[in-house]
């Protein structure tokens, strides 16, 4: 069982949460609603899970393929549905931005296994009914 702890970090809407190693990191509401903006709001986070995840993943594949990465940047883009609450995850777009000596292909191929079937975070989010598409640039 994983095990997360968090505490209120202002008198406000902020936290700080803290994982079993002690890793930080700090979430709070937007000013708009009576937080500090001094953290990241909770569904972002779904977002930079979702790119850790599928990261993770992606360097992994390709690592055992004798790919050369030197860098790999995500910009993610998320768009909510309107005017429900909750308000859940309706799409997602990921752009994969890979520098090295990266074959295309396999890009494209670690980038589809790991969004398609082995991310726990994408698998959860379109049980959710997200979609989540995306596109690689080396």
């Amino acid at each position: 069982m994983v095990r997360i702890e968090l505490s209120r970090s202002d008198n406000a809407y902020g936290f700080e949460a803290v994982d079993e190693s002690g890793h930080r990191i700090s979430i709070d509401a937007a000013e708009a609603i009576g937080g500090h903006n001094s953290g990241v709001r909770p569904m972002q986070l779904l977002l930079m899970g979702l790119g850790g995840c599928g990261g993770i993943d992606i360097l992994s594949i390709l690592k055992k393929q004798k790919q050369e990465v030197t860098d790999l940047k995500m910009i993610i883009e998320g768009e909510r549905e309107q005017g429900k609450e909750p308000s859940l995850w309706k799409h997602i777009h990921i752009r994969f931005l890979f520098s090295g000596g990266v074959d295309e292909d396999k890009a494209k191929k670690a980038c589809a296994l790991s969004i398609d079937k082995y991310c726990s975070v994408a698998a959860t989010l379109r049980a959710a009914g997200c979609v989540i598409d995306w596109e690689v640039e080396i």
